[in-house]
């Protein structure tokens, strides 16, 4: 039960983090992209390649805070569905090369943050 309250507790402030931090971006960069939920996603896996890593290699991380960061605040965090309305509605709107950047750049990206994150880990 503990596990499930924290898993809860951090998926509440990875929600609220998703808000402000895309949020924050779009009113730097605009909405011509979807430029807020590009960098949440980028910022969760690079997250979830270092906490995942981490928690492999060290005694510092309990199971259940790395469920907590990565099922709770992670999944609150990071959005695959607003990532595909967004591209959908780029796509209906005939957007189809920014569409398609959004699609490529998340994907390729977003590994490479996961790979940088798993790295970065392995120095800790």
């Amino acid at each position: 039960m503990q596990t499930i309250l924290l898993i809860a507790i951090f998926g509440a402030l990875g929600c609220v983090s998703r808000y402000l931090l895309s949020g924050w971006v779009y009113t730097l960069l605009g909405r011509g992209f979807p430029h807020g939920t590009f960098a949440v996603n980028i910022v969760g896996a690079f997250l979830i390649g270092l906490i995942m890593e981490f928690g492999i290699r060290s005694t510092l991380l309990t199971h259940e805070l790395r469920s907590a960061l990565t099922i709770g605040f992670l999944g609150g965090l990071t959005t695959f569905s607003t990532f595909s309305y967004e591209t959908f509605k780029l796509l209906e709107d005939g957007e189809f090369l920014t569409a398609s950047v959004n699609v490529l750049a998340s994907v390729v990206v977003c590994l490479a943050c996961t790979w940088v994150g798993i790295l970065a880990a392995r120095h800790l």
